[in-house]
């Protein structure tokens, strides 16, 4: 009997071994026709969603793509951010977090096809618009060029992308159906021989699935490439949408909204949480499905921000405007992941436009939530007491030129025996404070146009220490090659510019090794720790409308930044990142240094006044 058990085990193994090549070798076509998209020969109308990877704990990333399913989508849209990819010149990371191949399976798993959009300028209100800080150590690099440099970096990029991705195009029987070029370029520049550049580098790299580009539809005429699908940004209009594609594209489709805004982003200072109302942009999907337009919403699921990349606009009509960590956007899954109304109501729209027996998974149910009213705080890390080896310098170095991507930098120089004057910074980037003798004396602040402070009964010989933050690299604009942060010009005292400095480096890229007491900070900067225990898990939110300034690390991962000012005036905490049991946070606050506990809260506060 046994020996019957083992022949019989080796045959379904034989045959599942069969099966298992069979679907891997299944081929689909996916083509542009005169007014639609065709899979296999016929219609398909994309129903798509933007989520980001990065933005998502990877152990939510299925049950994300199973909403999706459910509220009708048939495909996800996503960026790819190289920063995060090569956070290091010549080091790669796909990973964990970063994993966008696994990614892409499991979107294949659930049954969703997948329009790729590595750019590798992405903008997506995400630092640097995706670009690696590290190209800014060359003063005379320009990204977004035809800069032998840049490009150079973009291909070995592109090309190590394309060993995870290019598998898993349509062509190959994976689930990529189109691959996007560039990202918005005519809002930027009109290059057409630099765009087909980006074109020869996708191709050679091994993407050999559709190409689009996409616009606004002001900027098309400079974005699109000839002969190559445009698609339009921000446009629901079924009439002109059709009109302008036509225009560009030799009278004829496919039609693509590739972005589509059901709601918006939230910027640090501003008055209020970004919406869109659910029943207006249900009226709009709605005239757009039925036009047989097919749409990706941007964002189907926002998610998180989180760590230090958080993007910033800036340009001559509106001065430098940080994002939040909170990436909720409000789309019609929530930060957590949750259905909203805005899910229910496209549901809806959605499930009049599949065909006739159709029947769409049943609606997700919100999360699990906890709130926990007392952390204890009991232990401080003071930084200005703290510091490691400066580097030393005549004047002020970048953060580029100290090699350091994000996070702080402390300058420090010692005065004359002057007794007042006015201190001034020029292009200080973002955020800095002005301490004399370890006392702080003023807060400048890029967003308000503040780059000086007056200094009175200044003491002979005084320790002057300016702490700069990076607050996020312009991601979108004529300014995004001027991106270089710190002190990035020089300091004056009355016109006399300020030499001598130290530079201490604070990346905060780890929270590992810092040295703790029980003595509260009195002046400066605090990273404030505490230890709690948990005997059940949920989301949560940390509730920080008593904090000033800061960041929070919980059980080793970054959850992102807060600020006073707001909008936002909580940090979304998963529950996969909690434990049942022992766990520890570190709240590094820049303003206020008093914190003895911290609590949470089982609902979000996205705009508190």
């Amino acid at each position: 009997m046994k020996q019957i058990r083992i022949a019989l085990a080796a045959i379904v193994l034989f045959y599942a071994d069969i099966s298992l090549g069979y679907a891997q070798q299944a081929r689909h076509t996916f083509t542009l026709g005169d007014s639609t998209f065709l899979l296999d020969g016929k219609p398909l109308q994309m129903i798509s969603g933007e989520m980001h990877c990065t933005r998502i704990p990877r152990a939510y990333w299925r049950e994300r793509m199973k909403a999706a399913k459910a509220m009708g989508l048939n495909t996800i849209g996503t960026y790819v951010f190289w920063n995060v990819h090569e956070p290091v010149q010549g080091q790669y990371d796909f990973s964990g977090n970063n994993d966008i191949a696994e990614f892409v399976r499991i979107a294949k798993e659930e049954g969703l096809w997948v329009v790729m959009r590595p750019s590798p300028y992405v903008c997506a209100e995400w630092e640097f618009g995706g670009y690696p800080w590290w190209l800014l150590k060359d003063k005379h690099m320009k990204v977004r060029s035809k800069d032998p440099g840049f490009l150079n970096a973009y291909r070995k990029y592109i090309f190590k992308l394309a060993e995870q991705l290019a598998p898993l195009q349509i062509t190959k029987g994976g689930n990529i159906i189109m691959v996007q070029i560039e990202n918005e370029y005519g809002s930027y520049s009109n290059d057409k021989e630099y765009l087909d550049i980006n074109r020869k580098l996708f191709r050679e790299a091994g993407f050999d699935a559709l190409l689009f580009t996409c616009d606004g539809a002001g900027q098309m005429p400079d974005g699109y490439l000839p002969g190559y699908l445009p698609a339009v940004n921000g446009l629901d209009n079924p009439a002109e949408v059709k009109a302008l594609i036509n225009k560009y594209h030799g009278g004829k489709g496919p039609y693509y909204i590739a972005e589509w805004y059901p709601g918006w982003f939230d910027s640090w200072g501003t008055k209020t949480h970004r919406t869109v109302p659910a029943e207006t942009a249900a009226h709009k999907l709605d005239q757009v499905l039925a036009a047989g337009i097919s749409i990706n919403m941007y964002m189907f699921h926002g998610g998180t921000t989180r760590g230090f990349m958080n993007g910033a606009n800036f340009d001559s009509k509106q001065p430098y405007l940080p994002q939040t960590s909170s990436y909720d956007y409000d789309a019609p899954l929530d930060e957590a992941g949750n259905p909203t109304l805005k899910f229910n109501l496209f549901r809806k729209i959605i499930a009049k436009h599949l065909p006739d027996g159709t029947e769409l998974p049943p609606v997700p149910q919100k999360h699990k939530t906890i709130a926990i009213p007392s952390i204890s705080l009991s232990s401080y890390h003071a930084v200005l007491q703290n510091l490691g080896e400066p580097v030393q310098q005549e004047h002020p170095l970048s953060f580029e030129e100290l090699n350091q991507a994000y996070g702080f930098v402390l300058y420090r120089t010692i005065l004359g025996t002057q007794r007042s004057g006015n201190l001034k910074i020029r292009e200080l980037r973002d955020y800095g404070i002005v301490y004399v003798n370890g006392k702080q004396i003023g807060v400048l602040d890029r967003r308000l146009q503040q780059d000086s402070v007056h200094l009175s009964d200044l003491p002979p010989h005084a320790v002057l220490d300016i702490l700069v933050e990076n607050n996020g690299r312009i991601n979108y604009g004529p300014y995004l090659t001027d991106n270089r942060h710190g002190i990035t010009e020089k300091v004056s005292l009355d016109g006399r510019e300020l030499k001598g400095w130290k530079m201490y480096k604070l990346p905060y890229a780890t929270m590992k090794g810092l040295r703790y007491s029980k003595k509260m900070v009195q002046d400066g900067p605090v990273v404030a720790r505490g230890v709690f225990t948990l005997n059940e898990t949920g989301d949560t939110y940390l509730d920080l409308r008593s904090f000033g300034k800061g960041f929070v690390y919980l059980n080793g991962h970054h959850l992102g930044k807060y600020w006073e000012i707001g909008p936002t005036q909580t940090i979304y905490v998963p529950a996969c990142w909690l434990k049942k049991g022992t766990n520890e946070i570190q709240v590094f606050d820049l303003l206020k240094n008093n914190h003895n506990k911290i609590s949470t809260l089982n609902e979000p506060l996205l705009f508190q006044p």
